[in-house]
């Protein structure tokens, strides 16, 4: 595993591989291979929230070794599935967020890893910023530089792999992507779910870093020819521009919504402005709605958010501890 500012790739760019149709059941025994060189495997920790659980990646060969994306939670069978999956040959272990479905994991593996006599995998990403919740604290072993490449080799010294790493802060401050370069694979953690919108949950969450992210992510598309995006929660997404552009156009009508509520009741309690601008949504969705209507208000009105913030209880953690809460199960209207 080497890490370098810029790309190094001496050899003939490599045409992309053909993604295997992502359609078969979920199940959490078995890793499922997207490419040769890409496998998912979800763990073990569906629910209302999370979907089918949260989406690890393993990114590489038994020739070059593999890089883990999102090890998930501490999982003891997920984590020994993983650690099977690449053979125990992890060469790093990427956190593209510290939530308690992502980056929990971690360490245990590389423990894993040194206990089956293999060296250590670094734990990389970014750490976790003072606005975090107290699930969420983490501090990775290095700190990814925004636009550092994590390349795996192939025997023969040659760049095989490389992971292109991008600071996309919005869902969580310490959030990054992953751009498998060669292939044209955004790795989105929460920042772009299928299925659902990702919750902002402010003072960590930040809807307008997390809409900039998005324009990032969306030029990235055209430029670096982005082809599907691989999300922590949920199937492939093709057509990473449009499914990209779809979810701001979705953010700006929400957030337009919220204004005409806020300026027909200027008065209101939070409650109220949510049953109103979250009517489309499923009642039982309007605790999470809460914490993403927080959000828009920052950028709408901030002192009105401070006044909120500071008057109203605004609701516990999205995420208790030994619970893990992302996104809902099934498709369905997102806050």
């Amino acid at each position: 595993m080497v890490a370098t500012p810029a790309p190094t790739v001496a050899r003939a760019p490599l045409k992309p591989a053909a993604l295997v149709p992502d359609a078969a059941p979920w199940q959490h025994d078995a890793a499922v291979a997207l490419l040769a060189h890409v496998q998912r495997l979800t763990a073990p920790n569906p629910g209302r929230m999370t979907g089918p659980g949260t989406n690890s990646y393993l990114v590489g060969s038994v020739a070059t070794g593999y890089v883990v994306i999102d090890p998930g939670p501490h999982d003891p069978a997920h984590l020994q599935r993983l650690l099977a999956a690449a053979g125990a040959d992890v060469r790093a272990i990427v956190c593209t967020h510290s939530h308690p479905d992502h980056a929990p994991g971690a360490y245990p593996l590389q423990a894993l890893v040194m206990a089956a006599g293999r060296p250590k995998p670094p734990v990389l990403g970014l750490p976790s910023a003072v606005t975090a919740r107290a699930h969420s604290h983490f501090v990775p072993e290095r700190a990814l530089a925004d636009g550092e490449r994590l390349q795996l080799h192939d025997p023969d010294g040659q760049p095989r792999h490389t992971l292109l790493a991008l600071h996309t802060p919005g869902h969580a401050a310490n959030h990054v992507c992953l751009l498998l370069e060669e292939d044209g694979l955004l790795f989105s953690g929460d920042h772009i779910l299928n299925g659902s919108t990702t919750v902002i949950d402010p003072p960590d969450g930040d809807m307008d870093a997390y809409l900039a992210s998005l324009q990032r992510l969306w030029v990235l598309c055209d430029a670096a020819g982005v082809r599907a995006i691989l999300p922590a929660h949920g199937r492939v997404l093709g057509e990473s521009a449009t499914a990209i552009a779809q979810l701001v156009q979705h953010r700006l009508r929400r957030e337009a919504k919220i204004a005409r509520v806020l300026a027909a009741h200027p008065d209101a309690d939070l409650d109220t402005w949510v049953a109103h601008a979250y009517d489309d949504v499923s009642p039982e969705l309007w605790p999470v709605a809460r914490r993403s209507l927080l959000a828009h208000l920052r950028r709408l009105d901030p002192s009105l958010f401070a006044r909120v913030m500071d008057q109203a209880s605004v609701g516990p953690s999205l995420t208790p501890p030994g619970q893990t809460a992302e996104r809902p199960a099934t498709p369905r209207p997102a806050p």
